[in-house]
């Protein structure tokens, strides 16, 4: 039962994701690894229901950050002329 509710609640998860936009996809991504790794971690930490759930919360949060800190952003400078000039990826 267990399984199939966290099955489940992926496929939710991947469905809600499919209508943001890249930045959005990255962070939710960058949560949803957090979260389990921090619930991994909470749970053989502490052995309680409760260690888990903090873990989650935790990591969850931890990896939107670091996933919104990390994204590729553009190369943009100034011309001599003063014009805005961005690099092509």
């Amino acid at each position: 039962m267990k399984k199939a509710m966290t099955l489940g609640a992926i496929v939710l998860a991947a469905a809600a994701i499919g209508g943001c936009s890249p930045r959005q996809e990255r962070m939710a991504t960058g949560a949803g690894v957090g979260a389990a790794a921090g619930a991994v971690i909470g749970g053989l930490a502490s052995g309680t229901s409760t260690g888990v759930l903090t873990g989650a919360a935790i990591g969850g949060a931890g990896g939107a950050l670091i996933a919104d800190a990390t994204r590729p952003r553009p190369r943009c400078w100034r011309d001599v002329y003063g014009r805005r000039v961005c690099a092509r990826r």
